[in-house]
């Protein structure tokens, strides 16, 4: 229970920590947000509970194709933003589009690695 309550600290942590940062300077909240904490806390973990290195080895090469359709989003919010679109219905637009990217990539991943 106590591992649960230090990683949804961390979580929180690290989100305050971007958007009060964001208030004062947008690039050292990105800097910050784009920090891979959440997969380097999830390989510390990962590690600490099952010291298995192949098993931490395939995550980060899942993480490495995953990280590609997510950039759909950084794309398209804010070309919408600047297209005059109001910000919730940008968001859900990007969303939907980084949705289909995730979908798109996991299809071809999975089609590319089915020999292996």
């Amino acid at each position: 229970m106590m591992q649960y309550a230090i990683k949804v600290l961390i979580t929180a942590l690290v989100v305050v920590a971007v958007s009060e940062t964001a208030k004062r300077s947008s690039l050292i909240a990105a800097l910050i947000a784009s920090l891979p904490l959440t997969s380097l806390l999830a390989f510390v973990w990962l590690y600490a509970d099952t010291h298995d290195t192949a098993r931490i080895a395939g995550l980060s090469l899942d993480i490495l194709w995953l990280v590609v359709p997510s950039l759909v989003l950084f794309a398209v919010l804010p070309l919408l933003l600047r297209l005059g679109w109001g910000f919730w219905v940008s968001l859900v637009a990007a969303c939907a589009c980084t949705a289909l990217a995730y979908a798109f990539t996991i299809f071809v991943v999975r089609r590319l690695t089915q020999g292996s």
